[in-house]
């Protein structure tokens, strides 16, 4: 951890790249991100080191504004703006005028995010000196690729989506993580979601308590995906099941024919989707139900949002999904203010991390109160100073690692073609 930082960066972020996307390789030159959604311009780059004072300090979010997640991130953003907004985008009392920029990691070619993008947000925001928290991002994958280049500015990032555990937790990961996205030695990577290692579990406990006594465990070998597959295949060995499969999908096919027809002719209980809908879950399920599979099937909150639903069609009914917290609808206290709030100022519904996006902007902004001072380093220590916070999502901490001391999840199932929260079920 003591090599010199520039040369450590380089490894950092070609390391990272290899890890999510097959070894593609960012642009020298980062290029303005391409602006979705109404948002607001992208940030100006500037001097790299931050600089003390000034009437404007900037929170940037990096997230998938591009493709089928667009439905989900905009209820992050709504809900970014949703707390800047009951605040006048203000802090200290005035002190600093709060400008929010609204960053697309996605690119319409891919469809999803996309690892060169990423790290130009990440270079842009280390580069704008007025860039105080940088909220993102939402996949693992692009976590990657984005907290070296954070970590040697300084700049502290909340994720309102990341699950996978090898972002932060020693042990939880591949070979190496996660000392080797923070290049100088120092955490600056939060999130307020719990991660994986305890939703892949409670999944599988889940699975038991719904009677499931064999499994074909599916991946869409993305660090998200087969990290949450994974933990669900250690815990169905722990519980008992029976492995009749475990690989990972081409997540560009045209069809899943003949996967179908192999998982029904294996006849498991149950299916699990370790994934995102943006990796063609939805025409696998599918292609399963034509294949005549009536098994059950189970996928984590990769797919749970409204995109899935209509990826799959028919074939989501009696789906069973896996999220963090529980769902708008069943939220108390704070959290049902929040709720309530949101549908009442956008006349819609919140995805399921709408919630943490307003979590996220929470925590920012108590840091920023906190020290009144445009200091990177104040900032970030005051974010990972947070303890016993009552936010929307509860009470909670941030720990040494950067993940939240909540560890809540719940499942749902699709009825009707709709997830059925009403009969949320919190799992253990």
């Amino acid at each position: 951890m003591k090599r010199r930082t520039s040369f450590f960066l380089l490894i950092a972020i070609t390391a990272g790249l290899l890890a999510a996307c097959g070894g593609s390789t960012p642009a020298a030159a980062p290029t303005a991100a391409p602006a979705a959604g109404g948002a607001a311009e992208a940030p100006t780059a500037a001097a790299a080191a931050p600089a003390a004072g000034g009437e404007t300090i900037k929170i940037v979010s990096s997230l998938p504004r591009t493709g089928s997640s667009k439905g989900q991130s905009d209820t992050v953003v709504n809900a970014i703006n949703q707390r800047l907004d009951q605040d006048k985008s203000q802090a200290c009392n005035g002190q600093f005028t709060i400008k929010y920029d609204d960053m697309d990691d996605a690119t319409a070619a891919a469809g999803k995010w996309d690892p060169t993008q990423e790290a130009n947000n990440a270079n842009k925001a280390a580069a704008d000196a007025d860039v105080m928290v940088y909220i993102g991002t939402f996949n693992s994958g692009a976590a990657k690729v984005s907290i070296p280049i954070l970590n040697a500015a300084g700049l502290v990032m909340i994720s309102p989506a990341n699950t996978y555990p090898g972002l932060t937790k020693p042990g939880k990961g591949e070979a190496g993580e996660p000392d080797k996205y923070y290049p100088n030695g120092k955490r600056n990577y939060t999130r307020v979601v719990p991660a994986d290692d305890i939703q892949g579990a409670a999944a599988a406990n889940w699975a038991k308590e719904l009677g499931v006594k064999s499994v074909y465990i599916l991946h869409d070998t993305e660090t998200y995906g087969k990290g949450i597959a994974d933990v669900f295949r250690a815990q169905a060995k722990t519980n008992g099941f029976e492995e009749k499969g475990y690989e990972g999908i081409d997540k560009k096919a045209q069809d899943y024919k003949a996967l179908g027809s192999k998982i029904k002719d294996a006849n498991p209980d149950l299916v699990y989707l370790g994934g995102i809908t943006q990796n063609n879950a939805g025409l696998l399920l599918k292609d399963l139900r034509s294949a005549g599979y009536t098994g059950k099937f189970m996928g984590p909150d990769g797919i749970y949002e409204d995109a899935f639903l209509q990826a799959a069609g028919d074939g989501a009914e009696g789906a069973y999904i896996t999220f963090g917290g529980v769902p708008g609808p069943k939220l108390t206290g704070k959290g049902k203010e929040w709720y309530d709030a949101y549908k009442a100022k956008f006349n819609s519904e919140p995805e399921v991390y709408a919630v943490y996006g307003y979590e996220a902007t929470n925590v920012a902004l108590a840091a920023i109160n906190k020290v009144c001072k445009k200091d990177r380093g104040a900032i970030l220590d005051a974010v990972f100073a947070t303890k016993d916070f009552d936010g929307v999502t509860g009470k909670f901490s941030i720990d040494q690692n950067g993940d939240t001391s909540l560890t809540v999840m719940s499942g749902v199932q699709v009825k009707g073609g709709k997830f059925d929260t009403e009969n949320t079920t919190v799992l253990k």
